[in-house]
């Protein structure tokens, strides 16, 4: 019961709440490169991640991959589709080993009609699944790949120490090679220093000059 608490949907309920939505959950577990769901495919429930890191990905008609999101525990996946009874419109794949917790709709519905905030933190979710789409659509769309770069390094400084280089250069839809060419240019502008394999901001106004318009 107490992984409940953990989770922003679930925090503001009683006790007696989350021993009735823990009593319906179910837990899974996962290795590192499995399928939590394809694209395509229609949930059967709400899921939340409790362990591991999990990529959002969706394939172009060329074969390119196009990074869409990480999700990073405490996080529910793709909420809006389950409510909205809709069909995944992108892929998730574990990046290492993980666990989620199954809930089915009904429990969250019952809980929702007993405790209002539960519906305010629904609300605040997709808020903020809102303003990253629209953060990944401004990326790819209006940003170069330098103006990118900078943007991520500032958003996601503390994402350093969980993702590698590759992995962030395909979240940015770059190769690792013009990666690698970037932070090397930030590095003689003394924009980011490395220390211990993390990057370290030494400019950010220097950063922000670069995507701000």
């Amino acid at each position: 019961m107490d992984i409940f608490k953990k989770l922003d949907f679930f925090k503001h309920l009683d006790d007696k709440q989350l021993a009735l939505l823990a009593s319906k959950a179910t837990f899974k577990k996962y290795t590192k490169d499995s399928m939590l769901f394809f694209e395509g495919e229609r949930p059967k429930a709400l899921i939340f991640l409790i362990k591991g890191q999990l990529k959002l990905y969706k394939t172009d008609p060329k074969g390119n991959e196009i990074v869409m999101h990480h999700f990073y525990p405490y996080a529910p996946i793709a909420e809006i589709i389950v409510l909205e009874d809709l069909i995944y419109p992108a892929s998730a794949i574990f990046e290492t080993d993980g666990e989620v917790i199954y809930l089915e709709l009904s429990s969250v519905t019952d809980a929702l009609s007993s405790d209002p905030t539960l519906a305010f933190a629904l609300i605040r979710s997709l808020s903020r699944k809102i303003r990253h789409l629209e953060q990944v659509i401004h990326m790819n769309i209006v940003l170069d790949s330098t103006a990118r770069t900078a943007r991520y390094l500032i958003s996601h400084e503390n994402a350093f120490a969980q993702l590698k280089k590759n992995l962030i250069a395909r979240e940015l839809n770059i190769t690792p090679e013009t990666f690698s060419r970037i932070l090397k240019k930030f590095k003689t502008l003394r924009l980011i220093e490395e220390k211990d394999h993390r990057l370290i901001i030494k400019n950010r106004e220097g950063l922000q000059t670069l995507y701000e318009v």
